[in-house]
């Protein structure tokens, strides 16, 4: 097993910002589960769940390397949950709530069938010990440095469904004559938060990992305060998905 080192009482307190975010990711992991749990058929707040559990497992592990340093399995375990799943499975959430059930099931098996082949070449590509970083996570220690092509298209994919459906969403109530005010802010929160962490990744590349913990954290929160207040609205839902888990109508969930 390949490890380097161990974090030194020098790391910065921001370093740690990634626990936090872990911890928020897990109370809001139980919040979306015990809402999935009262509407089952709802398959968008299954895969809002998955998302914010695989988001809580990413920043997991930069915690982990904060704290004992870089090592073989926690780089694995991070690039196939937070670098190349990112926002994918939030994305596939919104997938269910804005198209047909077919539509959204076929996008899945192409979603799960891309990510598995991109995470059996992270789980088998060498790694360079020399290139990894104490207290650090990059695709950098990978050898086989085309296995990071996978990710570029996968994250298009997260913004495209994460960030255009929540604006989307947004200017589709702010349209509306029976619109409401809570839901059009609910969902510019959630575009918000969804592109802090992408913005935070592109400082990491140029060298600014702070950028990024920060970013997650909030991005995290704004996505659940966007979450609570689209909850907590009573006027009717535009989107079916969410009219049918309001009623309990699986029938209607399934769409056409």
């Amino acid at each position: 097993m390949i490890g380097v080192g161990t974090v030194g009482a020098a790391t910065p307190v921001i370093h740690y910002l990634p626990i936090v975010s872990t911890g928020v990711a897990a109370v809001f992991t139980v919040t979306l589960w015990k809402h999935w749990r009262r509407s089952p058929h709802a398959r968008y707040l299954m895969w809002w769940t998955i998302g914010v559990a695989l988001f809580g497992l990413g920043t997991l592990t930069e915690g982990l390397t904060t704290v004992a340093g870089w090592n073989e399995p926690t780089f694995r375990a991070w690039y196939i949950a937070g670098a190349l799943l990112g926002g994918a499975p939030l994305a596939q959430g919104t997938v269910y709530l804005l198209m047909k059930r077919h539509t959204a099931d076929r996008l899945t098996v192409a979603l799960i069938v891309y990510v598995a082949i991109a995470a059996v070449f992270v789980l088998t590509t060498p790694l360079a010990a020399d290139a990894a970083e104490v207290g650090r996570l990059d695709g950098d220690a990978m050898e086989w440095q085309w296995v990071r092509l996978f990710s570029p298209l996968i994250n298009t994919y997260a913004l495209v469904f994460l960030v255009g459906g929540a604006i989307w969403s947004a200017l589709r109530y702010r349209r509306s004559h029976e619109g409401s005010g809570t839901r059009v802010t609910g969902n510019w929160l959630i575009a918000s938060g969804a592109l802090l962490p992408g913005i935070g990744g592109a400082f990491t590349r140029a060298g600014h990992v702070e950028v990024l913990y920060v970013g997650e954290l909030i991005g995290l929160l704004l996505i659940w305060r966007g979450y609570a207040l689209i909850v907590g609205d009573r006027t009717p839902s535009i989107h079916q998905a969410q009219r049918a888990a309001a009623t309990g109508d699986a029938s209607t969930a399934k769409g056409t």
